[in-house]
């Protein structure tokens, strides 16, 4: 019967690991705790685009705000005290707690937009690559 070897992850991997993440390895390697509300998705479409869901179902778009400060991505929910008033939940099975998430951009992505469409924000996020970084062709004579 072969022995289980335990392996732990060294400065060289996480720095790989790092950068296959594009910009969200600050979001893995953050020390403070993030909280599993509201429950979320980070989506890669291409080498560029980028997508955070929030599933915000409960709130109307008033109620979010997306905020960028320098490399932080800041979303937050605030459920107005006038819709809590109005109403009395016989049962109440949809959280609807205020709430912030935050996520550490790296290098060169930029927020392009914010959408709330069928109970999801979709927060897009796209890699801008300076010109004076990207590979050239140098043209043989």
């Amino acid at each position: 019967m072969s022995q289980m070897q335990l392996r732990t992850i060294n400065p060289a991997d996480l720095a790989q690991i790092s950068r296959a993440l594009v910009g969200f390895d600050q979001y893995f390697n953050n020390t403070r705790t993030h909280s599993n509300y509201p429950p979320h998705n980070i989506v890669k479409y291409s080498d560029s685009d980028y997508a955070i869901e929030v599933a915000v179902a409960g709130f109307s778009k008033e109620e979010i705000t997306v905020e960028v400060d320098q490399d932080q991505l800041v979303v937050r929910g605030v459920k107005s005290e006038a819709d809590t008033d109005t109403k009395e939940y016989l049962h109440r099975g949809l959280a609807a707690r205020n709430f912030e998430q935050n996520w550490t951009l790296a290098e060169y992505m930029e927020v392009r937009e914010a959408e709330v469409t069928d109970g999801m924000l979709i927060v897009r996020i796209e890699r801008i690559m300076p010109e004076a970084l990207k590979p050239r062709q140098i043209v043989v004579k």
